[in-house]
């Protein structure tokens, strides 16, 4: 107890020297070491300092010049975008005119074979495979291989305008993206380390989607122009053919048209002069005929004007031959009687002229008849040529469209 009461252990002054120095050396030490910390910290404050000022100011400028790059295509889609629509726009009025070009070729076609239908009605020799048969079914041909031909550009135009709205809806979508993406990159140029709704997002460089090289992005907008480019380029040739077509169909079908009713009139005018030449030989029957019958009905009369005389001779001759005996003498009387007989009976048979004459008279009356049945075919051919063919076919227009 009174061991523990006692005084503590004293340290010697050199120790206590050595103590004093170790704290001051440990101390300077201490001081050295932070002092060291110090301004390597501040040193790399500095360098983070500049390495992220750095850093960020690398990205807003690749964030500017992205932006930049999708206002280029932006422009370059809207571009195209304007130039397929109004090209589908501009396509769709030939696609009208070639509608309505399509439709106008119809009722000439049906014209041209009613033509050759009321021409079937012709008769006897005017049934005829003439030049207006020839030229009209050459223009039922012409009409059928144009409506044809129309109906497959036609069908060319559909397909073409339906590419071009299949690349103007790519481009859209494309533009979408685009502007999407834009108002996206224009949010995070306007950030700075002061806005208000910045903050830490862990998941941030977690990749989510499917990420495309700036290669991929580049060919992928190029793509689309250059198949918009294409598809322009292709209507632009359509809408050149359908201007040769629709010209040269016109072209084509008039001319035809003109041809027809060129051998119309041609035929007409024909008709007309063969009409006419029949009717003047059938007054020239008709008028024989009349003759005929007057030179029969003087024959008749020659004849029944000789009925007296032969019978006053002959009834003389018969009572001559009963003179009896010696007075049955050949005298001059009975010479002049028998020369009267021969001469009355020789004239009556010159007389048979008679059925020469009503076999003409017969020949005549078929000869008239015969002419007018073909005076009234070829009325009849007049009539379906000239009254209802061309008169229809006044109506047909060929317009260009």
């Amino acid at each position: 107890m009174a061991r523990l009461l006692g005084s503590p252990p004293k340290f010697h002054p050199a120790e206590w020297d050595t103590a004093n120095k170790m704290q001051c050396a440990s101390t300077k030490s201490q001081k050295s070491r932070s002092e060291r910390m110090i301004a390597e910290s501040q040193r790399l404050l500095d360098e983070t300092e500049k390495t992220t000022w750095k850093t960020q100011s690398d990205v807003n400028k690749k964030i500017e010049q992205r932006r930049e790059e999708i206002k280029f295509w932006k422009q370059e889609l809207n571009n195209m975008l304007e130039q397929i629509v109004h090209e589908t726009e501009v396509l769709l009025t030939f696609k009208t005119r070639l509608e309505k070009s399509l439709e106008s070729c119809k009722e000439p076609l049906v014209i041209a074979q009613i033509c050759l239908l009321n021409r079937q009605r012709r008769a006897g020799i005017d049934l005829v495979n003439d030049e207006v048969e020839q030229e009209l079914m050459k223009e039922t041909e012409v009409f059928q291989g144009v409506i044809a031909l129309l109906e497959r550009t036609l069908e060319q135009t559909n397909e073409q305008i339906r590419l071009n709205r299949s690349t103007k809806y790519n481009l859209e979508m494309d533009l979408k993206d685009k502007f999407t993406a834009l108002m996206i990159d224009d949010y995070c140029a306007s950030l700075t380390n002061n806005s208000p709704d910045i903050r830490y997002n862990d998941s941030a460089l977690k990749i989510e989607g499917n990420f495309v090289s700036p290669e991929d992005w580049v060919d992928f907008s190029n793509i689309n122009v250059e198949k918009a480019e294409k598809q322009r380029n292709n209507s632009l040739a359509l809408r050149a053919l359908i201007d040769g077509i629709l010209s040269q169909t016109a072209s084509d079908m008039r001319k035809q048209c003109e041809t027809v009713n060129t051998a119309f009139r041609n035929r007409v005018k024909e008709v007309k002069d063969v009409k006419h030449k029949l009717e003047t030989l059938l007054a020239m029957v008709i008028e024989e005929t009349a003759s005929q019958e007057k030179n029969i009905a003087a024959l008749k009369k020659a004849i029944a004007d000789k009925e007296g005389p032969v019978k006053v001779s002959q009834t003389r001759l018969e009572a001559r031959k009963h003179r009896p005996n010696v007075e049955l003498c050949y005298d001059t009387v009975q010479y002049g009687l028998t020369s009267e007989v021969q001469e009355i009976t020789k004239n009556i048979q010159r007389q048979d002229k008679l059925a020469e004459a009503e076999a003409d008279l017969k020949g005549l009356s078929r000869r008239q008849l015969s002419l007018e049945e073909e005076i009234q075919v070829k009325e009849n051919t007049l009539y379906i040529d000239e009254v209802l063919c061309m008169q229809m076919r006044e109506s047909v227009s060929i317009n260009n469209f």
